[in-house]
């Protein structure tokens, strides 16, 4: 009797976890401690973060499976395009290539693409993981390379996935714009779902418009964000299964952990994007749910659903923090 097949997220968790076998698991904390305190702290952009195997497979052990939910998370919002599946896959920053991973996972199939990162030790990691996939094993190529400065070849879609914290400001806006240039289809950018990631979305997406990109997700429209700077931001979040190093290192009990993320999905081609987007995690009370949704004119108003609106009701007690919401329905 065959064995049941993996997704591609058990793949690479038992993948990440088979790596950890060899290093010493004190090691892999201090490690993680460290890297941790490094990307939040302020990083010159010649400067890799990650330069030695042991970096790369404590951090990739710790982080990679919550990069991977949260980029699945921003493709699965692409339901603007949803007849639209990449050709090809430019990532650039990818490091070992969660956003690869999940590209995978959303759009099963062959295709070419790259990866580029200036951390050699991270590509080459990347590369060992993508062994594992018979379909990455073949169709990915890892070069290194300053992101930004490095010739970007044409993808239909290109990713940047917690790069732009990493980067100065000027340095910033040159990564964005070489994904604009790049992209025949869409862009994805994902940063942390914190004010300042959530501030460097908002530059992301006024450079993206300014180059003639629609945005798909999560916003329902191409106006300005309704949010005053300073009183609040946009942000999402993904459930990530925890591994035994995010217990060693958090000291958390919980077989599973929230990453909060903030993004942005823009298309060459004119989106459908969903009618409203919840922006919040939905208020479930007696007999009402209360959806703060992000609407196609551009504001933010906060809806309730009673059990009077019969399917509607239905419909908004299953729906989640992200989703989209049809504005038709009540």
């Amino acid at each position: 009797m065959n064995a049941p097949l993996q997704s591609t997220s058990d793949t690479l968790r038992s993948t990440l976890a088979a790596l950890l076998d060899g290093l010493p698991p004190t090691q892999a904390a201090k490690a993680v401690e460290r890297l941790i305190a490094n990307y939040r702290g302020t990083t010159p952009t010649d400067a890799p973060i990650l330069r030695e195997r042991a970096d790369v497979v404590a951090y990739a052990a710790y982080r990679m499976p919550a990069t991977f939910e949260a980029v699945r998370s921003a493709f699965d919002a692409l339901d603007a395009a949803a007849d639209w599946r990449p050709a090809g896959h430019l990532d650039i920053g990818g490091g070992t290539g969660a956003a690869v991973w999940a590209a995978q996972d959303v759009w099963p199939g062959e295709r070419a693409t790259t990866v580029v990162d200036w951390s050699q030790p991270a590509l080459d990691l990347g590369r060992e993981l993508a062994a594992t996939e018979a379909v990455l094993s073949d169709s990915v190529r890892w070069e290194r390379g300053r992101i930004g400065v490095h010739d970007t070849p044409e993808a239909d879609l290109v990713t940047v996935s917690y790069v732009l914290k990493e980067l100065t400001e000027g340095d910033r806006g040159v990564v964005v714009d070489a994904a604009a240039r790049a992209a025949t289809g869409a862009v994805v950018i994902i940063e942390p779902g914190t004010p300042d990631g959530y501030a460097r979305v908002i530059e992301a997406r006024d450079r993206l418009i300014a180059a003639g990109f629609h945005i798909a997700a999560p916003c329902p429209h191409s106006a300005a964000c309704p949010i005053v700077p300073g009183t609040d931001w946009c942000h999402f979040s993904a459930r990530v299964a925890r591994s035994s190093l995010h217990r060693q290192v958090k000291g958390g009990s919980l077989a599973y952990e929230d990453e909060k993320f903030a993004y942005v999905a823009a298309t060459r081609f004119a989106p459908t994007p969903a009618p409203a987007r919840v922006v919040r995690k939905p208020q479930t009370r007696k007999g009402q749910v209360l959806l703060d949704l992000c609407e196609p004119e551009g504001a933010l108003t906060r809806t309730t659903v009673t059990k009077k609106h019969g399917a509607a009701y239905r419909e908004a007690r299953n729906v989640e923090w992200g989703d989209g919401w049809g504005g038709d329905s009540l």
